[in-house]
């Protein structure tokens, strides 16, 4: 059954600023909720070169998101970080909702982050490198952030943000 990909919500949409809310456990599970998260792996495989892909970029205020890890792709529902490393990476960062602009943005090098799979069950998992930084700019859409409000220096497409 093809399905139509899902639209990308750009700014200055104000759900974008939005803190997402935390899904029940009852809804994970439903096939409704199932569909969805196959919808928005396919929206996210349609976008090319796309490393994430969080549940508000797609017009849903729930927190979920999809991680292109080294593993491979991760759905993370309801993800927190629980350490991140005191040592920092600086790297260039775009995003599907700024469409246009990039900028470099100063992460924590290394994370632990725990969450439910598709299936509801917990997992944990430390990161380092591109997957930290992935991870932490889909959690920060989660909760109503956006790259350019942590950006040190736009590198590309500043006259986009006027």
């Amino acid at each position: 059954m093809p399905t139509k990909p899902l639209d990308i919500v750009t700014i200055p949409t104000p759900s974008l600023r939005e803190r997402s809310v935390e899904l029940d456990s009852a809804v994970i599970g439903t096939p409704e909720f199932q569909a969805y998260l196959d919808v928005m792996m396919e929206t996210m495989g349609s976008l090319g070169n796309a490393v994430g892909l969080a549940a508000p970029q797609v017009g849903r205020n729930e927190r979920f998101m999809i991680v292109n890890l080294k593993r491979g792709a991760e759905i993370m529902i309801n993800p927190e970080i629980e350490k991140r490393s005191d040592a920092t990476v600086v790297d260039e960062e775009g995003c599907f909702s700024v469409p246009g602009v990039w900028g470099n943005v100063e992460r924590a090098k290394r994370i632990t982050v725990t969450w439910q799979n598709r299936h509801g069950r917990h997992e944990t998992l430390d990161c380092k490198g591109l997957d930290s930084v992935v991870v932490q700019h889909e959690i920060d859409h989660l909760d109503g952030i956006l790259f350019i409000d942590k950006v040190l220096e736009i590198t590309r497409g500043k006259e986009l943000l006027k």
